[in-house]
Parts: C-alpha cells; structure tokens; sequence
C-alpha cells in the first residue's frame, strides 16, 4: 500500500483543488441526467414496459403525458449545457458562430419531440424484424425485455435524432452508454433504415458514416468499419469523409465479418458469411462466404 505523504484529507483535497482542471467548463451535461431521459423515452416510446403495472385508456395518456413534460424538463437543461459547453470549447478554438446563428435549446428539445412519433413507428418495424427473423423469439414483449440489440438500437434512433439535429456531446454519451450496458457500438452520426434486426449482438461495431438500409440483419461480432484513416499535408485526420460502407435493402451480415471501407457497397439482399473480411463492392444478390478448412482428426496421446 502506498504511503499517504499528507497529514488530513483536506491536505488532499487542497492538492486536486488545485490542479489545472480537465475541462475549463463549469457544468458539462450530466451523464446520469442524459441517461435518465433515455430510460423515460424508452418506457414512452414502449409503454407499460418499465412498470410494475400497465395502464390504459385514458389513464395511459395522462401518464404519458406527465412523462412527456418531465423528459422535456430534463431535456432541456442537459441540452443546454451541452449547447454552453460547446459555445465555450469554440470560443477557444476560435470558431464561434454568432449566437443568432445558433438554435437555441428549446427549439432542440421542441424539434426533437416532434420527431418522437416517427421513432416509435421505426422501432416497432424494428421490433418486428426481430421477431421475423429469430425463431426463439415467442412474443414482441420477450424481443422488448430481452433481447440486447432492441435496447442498443432503441438508444441508437435517440441518439441519431439528437445528432441530426447538431446537439453536441449528448448523441455520443447516449451510445457509449449503450455500447457499456449492452455491448454493441453505434456510432450515433450512422444512417439506419428501418426493420434493422441485430441478433445477438455482442461486439457489433458499425461506424460513424455508415449508410444501411431497411431489412438487414446483423449478427455478433460483426464490424462495419473503416480501412484507414486519411490524413491532410499537415498530418491532421480529414474527418468529413465517408469512411464507412454501405449495405443496402435486405442485406444479411454472419458473425465475425468485417466489411470496411467507404466505397465499399453491399448490394440489396447479399450475404456476407462468418467470418468474411471485405474491403470491396459486392452486387445485389451475393452470397460471399470463406471456403471451408479442411479438418484432421487424431487420437490423443
């Protein structure tokens, strides 16, 4: 054990006080703040779901209603310190907009609810196509209780409209949350269609500029990923390029494949094998797979 050089904790506490601070921002957005409101949009957007008792009839709508209000509240202020906290970064950066170009945090959060109608009908397609697609599956409720890829992409469609919208730092909190709680990584900036069915799902990776279209399945292990990580005359990382691929309509993706790059493109209803690694175009109606190794077999000892 190391030995303790002050004589009382507040020696301690005088010594962090007064180290240069992390971050030069007073009130960063919270992360058990921004957590909170996506458990609220989950029991809103999935009702019944998160209680111990259901309710119906009028009385849903009023519940509704309160949880409404009360994630708007809370929405509200976590996005404005995130708008506060990004006005001061670029302000240091020397890349402040003028305040009147900037929308302001009710608009946001005003925005953002008006799309919360248009994200439950996408994950109840998404919630469909999982029942299509698993066998195991007995009921629509298992799916929303029980399966780890409802929850990461019920997160990714939250996070997703708050990065459309350009609220920073939010998005990301809310699918790094997600990648800890369930492990599948989703980068909220990814474009996702509808009737997306992630089976399994641990140590699914899909990237920042992603483009997948509506009815593909993809299974554990799998990553949509990058081949490498273009760089300026400066040595600086050129950001605003489509580093990711493209799967279209229908496509399926076997565990442990890897499809990389930004001009790759999965063509509508391909599958792509365990195992596989692609870092080029593939036409619609492909079945890509690894040839099978052959196996020896000998007794022990």
């Amino acid at each position: 054990m190391e030995n303790l050089h002050y004589a009382s904790l507040e020696a301690v506490a005088d010594v962090l006080v007064g180290e240069p601070p992390f971050f030069d921002v007073p009130n960063l957005p919270s992360l058990d703040g921004v957590v909170a409101i996506a458990r609220d949009l989950r029991e809103l957007l999935f009702p019944g779901y998160g209680r111990s008792r259901s309710v119906g009839g009028d009385e849903r709508f009023v519940e509704s209603l309160r949880l409404l209000r009360h994630i708007e509240s809370r929405l509200r202020i976590e996005i404005g310190r995130a708008l506060e906290a990004d006005r001061r970064l670029s302000l240091k950066l020397h890349t402040a907009e003028s305040d009147s170009a900037r929308p302001c945090r009710q608009q946001l959060t005003d925005a953002f609810l008006a799309s919360l109608p248009r994200l439950k009908d996408d994950l109840r397609k998404d919630v469909s196509a999982a029942f299509d697609g698993d066998p195991a599956a007995k009921t629509s409720a298992e799916i929303v209780l029980c399966y780890p890829g409802i929850d990461a992409v019920t997160a990714y469609r939250i996070a997703h409209q708050l990065h459309t919208l350009g609220v920073p730092y939010l998005p990301r909190m809310l699918s790094e949350w997600a990648h800890r709680e369930t492990g599948i990584d989703i980068h909220p900036g990814a474009n996702i269609g509808p009737s997306f069915f992630i089976d399994h799902g641990t140590g699914v990776v899909i990237g920042e500029t992603c483009v997948i279209g509506s009815g593909v399945t993809l299974y554990q292990g799998v990553t949509l990923g990058a081949w490498s990580f273009p760089r300026d005359e400066a040595g600086n990382l050129i950001r605003d390029q489509k580093r990711h691929p493209t799967l279209e309509d229908g496509v399926t993706v076997y565990s442990n494949a890897s499809i990389l790059g930004g001009d790759t493109v999965i063509g509508a209803g391909s599958l792509i094998g365990s195992g596989v690694t692609l870092s080029r175009s593939v036409p619609a109606n492909t079945i890509v797979t690894i040839e099978k190794p052959s196996l020896k077999f000998r007794a022990a000892g």
